[in-house]
């Protein structure tokens, strides 16, 4: 094998593998089922734990149309391993958005209408509501406008949440991107940015929007994430 010879699925990984195939193609019915795509855009993928690989959405398959059996194996620059299809057009965004962060185990990206609406305005979600302290512990960032089809995308995604405690970022005339611990926290997040996203627009209708105070959003956060729940 050569440097530029991307690995194989090494058979110690292949249980894992095919339990994230099942995985992430399940999760990918959630983005039509909350409205957050049209026809066969946005993407969800998740590292491989313990190996260089991710499992990747196809692109442009139908999500109707979609099996465990369609996502495709990827190392972490983006290079088909395993798979019948293409990946992603945002491969490459994904694979830098791991290699950047130890600690992201999955993404996902949508044009969800409402945070895509601020998107375009180049504008940030103001934390004005508990349920933005709560998921996001904070405003929800805008990112720069980059280019599909290199890693420009990931680079501005890993720079822009530098800082933050959001798991979303708004990308600059484009789209809403999200990381997690594993790809069904990246899903949760892009489903909870949406709903801000609509919230918050509907409120600016009726005047300015006030942010919550500073000392709220942090003990509201700390609450969510580490007393709320089972």
């Amino acid at each position: 094998m050569t440097a530029d010879t991307p690995p194989e699925v090494p058979e110690e990984h292949r249980e894992e593998v095919e339990r994230l195939r099942d995985l992430v193609c399940a999760l990918h019915a959630e983005l039509p089922r909350w409205n957050l795509v049209t026809w066969t855009s946005g993407n969800v993928s998740a590292r491989v734990p313990g190996a260089d690989l991710m499992v990747i959405k196809p692109s442009g398959v139908s999500y109707d149309d979609l099996s465990p059996a369609d996502m495709v194996v990827c190392d972490l620059h983006g290079r088909v391993v395993e798979g019948r299809h293409k990946p992603s057009s945002d491969t490459a965004a994904h694979a830098y958005v791991y290699r950047a962060r130890a600690d992201v185990g999955g993404v996902a990206h949508t044009h969800s209408p409402y945070a895509t609406a601020w998107a375009a305005r180049g504008e940030a979600i103001p934390c004005a509501i508990t349920a933005m302290a709560d998921e996001f512990g904070g405003d929800i960032p805008v990112g720069p406008f980059a280019l599909i089809g290199d890693d420009d995308i990931g680079r501005g995604v890993v720079a822009t949440l530098e800082g933050h405690r959001s798991p979303a970022v708004l990308m600059s005339g484009h789209g809403v991107f999200t990381v997690g611990a594993g790809p069904k926290a990246a899903v949760k997040a892009a489903v909870m940015c949406e709903d801000v996203a609509r919230t918050l627009h509907i409120a600016r209708q009726g005047g300015p929007i006030r942010r919550l105070p500073q000392e709220h959003i942090d003990a509201l956060h700390d609450r969510y994430q580490n007393v709320y729940g089972q």
